[in-house]
C-alpha cells in the first residue's frame, strides 16, 4: 500500500521546480521603493524625486519610476479642499519630473489653473445652492419650532432633502471639470507606457 502524502508535501513537490528570480524580486523592491519616495514627496514636496531617481542603479530605474508613477497617478482627482488641491498639484509636479515632457508640463500648468477655478466655482456654487434652498430650510425650522415650542436652527447638511439637492447640483459642476483631470490622466498613462 502506498504512502499517503500530506497537503504540504504535495505543495512542496509542485513548487520544487519554481526557482526565485532575482530580477523579479529586485524590480518588485525597486517599485516599492518608488512608492515610498512618492509618498514622501507628497508629504514633503521639498524632497527631490529627481535625486532619488539619479541614485538608483540603471537596471532598477524603470521599476522605481513605475512605483513613483503609480502613487502620483492615484492622486489625480478633483479636490474638495485646499489640502487635497495642494496634494494634486504636488502629484502633478512629481509626474512632470518623471516624464520630463514639455507637452505634459503645459497640460500641468493648465490643470493647475483649472483646479483653482474649480475650487472657486465650487465655493460659489455651494453658497448659491444654500441660498436657493434657504426658504425651504426656514420653513422646516418654523415647523419644528411650532412642534417643540422653541426656535430651532437647522444645518442644511443634516437635511436629507438638501443633501440630495446639493449632490445633484454639485455633480453637474464636477462633471464639467472632470474632463480636465481625465485629459491629464490619459496623457500621463500614455507617457508611462513609453
Amino acid at each position: 500500500m502506498g504512502r499517503i502524502k500530506s497537503a504540504l508535501e504535495i505543495a512542496l513537490e509542485k513548487t520544487e521546480s519554481v526557482k526565485g528570480d532575482k530580477t523579479i524580486a529586485s524590480q518588485f523592491e525597486s517599485k516599492q521603493k518608488g512608492k515610498k519616495i512618492a509618498n514622501g514627496f507628497l508629504d514633503d514636496p521639498k524632497k527631490s524625486i529627481e535625486e532619488e531617481i539619479k541614485k538608483c542603479p540603471r537596471e532598477e530605474k524603470q521599476s522605481l519610476k513605475q512605483g513613483i508613477y503609480d502613487v502620483l497617478y492615484s492622486q489625480l482627482i478633483l479636490p474638495d479642499t485646499e489640502e487635497i488641491l495642494t496634494r494634486v498639484e504636488t502629484a502633478v509636479k512629481g509626474l512632470q519630473v518623471i516624464f520630463g515632457d514639455s507637452h505634459f508640463n503645459q497640460m500641468a500648468k493648465q490643470l493647475s489653473q483649472v483646479l483653482h477655478q474649480y475650487m472657486e466655482d465650487a465655493a460659489q456654487y455651494e453658497e448659491a445652492i444654500k441660498r436657493q434652498y434657504a426658504p425651504k430650510l426656514k420653513q422646516k425650522e418654523e415647523e419644528i419650532a411650532k412642534r417643540l415650542g422653541k426656535k430651532v436652527a437647522l444645518d442644511p447638511f443634516q437635511d436629507p432633502e438638501f443633501i440630495t439637492f446639493y449632490n445633484q447640483n454639485m455633480t453637474a459642476l464636477k462633471e464639467n471639470y472632470q474632463a480636465a483631470i481625465d485629459q491629464v490622466k490619459e496623457a500621463a498613462a500614455e507617457l508611462a507606457e513609453k
